[in-house]
């Protein structure tokens, strides 16, 4: 084993998967000559070359296109969006293309791309930059959606997003790429589509994904002392969703809590627990409680961001409310 902070963990994944396979390019802003925005390509322009580490203009929709037209042609791209805020600007590409193609083309073309870069809030940097677009990503049929919690996580599955034959959006996070965990020496791979328990229990399911699933773990521990034992349920991937780990969970403890950091309508949280309900509600002792940021744009003021943000507290909270303390 080794420790590696979040930022090595998926420049591994990048420069593995890169050594084997020659199709395999890194395309987006600052991604080669300042070894990236948030240092995640570190050391890759060296190894392999301005060919296929590719420093991008300011121009997401231009450089979204040019990486799928090239992933209909036999390459394998991975396409860095400094935040996926700015994802928007080439969104037309990623929902009308990259998720589509091989549907309209009748299977005569396929899009294997990885679209990464961080997600949600990292602090004050005002709404525009504050957003979380998982549950834009996962409504579209044709996309899969990575969303890790820790380096372990990050480098398995982004291994695996790449060798994916579809376009897959991998989510990460600007106050993560610090994080530090021990992983294996050796290659690995976490498959799509598989959740994880992070913590078993037997009184109630949180379930989460990304960087808020440390105010769960926060939680778990003070309610602990309180002799309330808590199950968290990590997604690590939202599309497809892993909806039988939820339900086997619940099966067990009966009461669930969904925190996200996103706003709540239409929200992930509200996807799991519509299907909860519908196939485990005679399992449920208490209605479901869903844990989101507030129901507007992300303020600055950091005394309005801390109250917009979920935090332990509020999990705390959900959790007694379950249980009827």
């Amino acid at each position: 084993m080794k420790t590696v902070q979040f930022r090595e963990a998926i420049c591994e994944a990048m420069s593995e998967e890169m050594r084997r396979d020659e199709s395999i390019y890194l395309m987006g802003e600052e991604v080669a000559e300042y070894n990236g925005a948030y240092k995640a390509s570190k050391g890759m322009l060296d190894e392999f070359g301005e060919k296929r580490v590719i420093d991008t203009p300011i121009a997401e929709l231009g450089f979204a296109g040019v990486a799928i037209g090239s992933a209909m042609n036999g390459n394998r791209p991975i396409v860095e969006y400094m935040t996926f805020n700015f994802s928007l600007v080439g969104i037309d590409q990623i929902i009308n293309n990259a998720a589509k193609i091989r549907q309209m083309s009748g299977g005569q073309f396929n899009c294997p791309i990885v679209f990464r870069g961080p997600t949600a809030s990292a602090g004050q940097l005002g709404a525009t930059h504050s957003q979380a677009f998982e549950n834009w990503f996962a409504n579209t049929p044709g996309l899969k959606v990575i969303v890790p919690s820790n380096p372990y996580d990050a480098k398995g599955l982004l291994k695996a997003a790449i060798r994916d034959d579809d376009p897959v959006i991998f989510m990460e996070s600007e106050q993560m790429y610090g994080d530090k965990m021990e992983i294996p020496e050796g290659e690995y791979i976490i498959p799509i589509g598989v959740a994880d328990i992070k913590r078993e229990g037997t009184d109630v399911t949180i379930v989460s994904f990304g960087k808020i699933i440390k105010e769960a773990y926060k939680a778990a521990d003070e309610l602990a002392k309180e002799n309330i034992s808590v199950e968290i349920i990590d997604l690590r991937t939202v599309r497809p969703m892993d909806h039988a780990a939820i339900l086997t969970s619940v099966k067990k403890t009966n009461r669930l809590v969904v925190l996200e950091e996103a706003w709540p309508f239409a929200s992930v949280a509200s996807e799991i627990t519509y299907r909860i309900q519908d196939e485990a509600f005679d399992y449920l002792d208490a209605p479901i409680k869903r844990i989101t940021t507030a129901d507007t744009p992300a303020p600055y003021s950091p005394v309005l961001l801390e109250k917009w943000i979920p935090n332990s507290n509020d999990v705390i909270k959900a959790v007694k409310e379950v249980m009827y303390i």
